[in-house]
């Protein structure tokens, strides 16, 4: 009977309003807690992303340098290498340099728009 009893007053406690707000409090705590779970997931996933195209990036700039590296282990790639930078030719062969000149004054465009007369009296020039 008394063990009956006891679980009356459980009874009566689980239904109190301040258990019941408590409780509530709590289940909206938790609802909280997983909404920002899910917003960290979204950001982690995001992140995730930007890290696995930065590492195909990086792994596709690994594989030319070691092609690069592979290329200068050659006296072909040596030569070619040392022409593209410093402009040199082999013996025999000509070099063409294209220098701008710097004094050179360009003829200035006449940008006159009259209108109509003067287009008349450019025709007839």
């Amino acid at each position: 009977m008394r063990s009956f009893q006891k679980s009356g007053r459980l009874k009566r406690i689980i239904q109190s309003k301040t258990f019941l707000i408590f409780f509530g409090i709590v289940i909206l705590a938790f609802i909280y807690s997983m909404f920002d779970f899910i917003g960290k997931m979204e950001e982690t996933g995001k992140n995730r992303k930007i890290v696995e195209d930065k590492i195909t990036e990086l792994e596709k700039s690994k594989e030319k340098l070691n092609s690069d590296i592979t290329k200068l282990k050659t006296e072909q790639g040596i030569e070619e290498s040392i022409r593209e930078k410093f402009g040199l030719a082999k013996e025999g062969e000509n070099m063409i340099l294209i220098i701008d000149d710097k004094n050179s004054s360009e003829i200035p465009k006449n940008t006159d728009s009259g209108g109509f007369f003067s287009f008349l009296k450019n025709l007839f020039k």
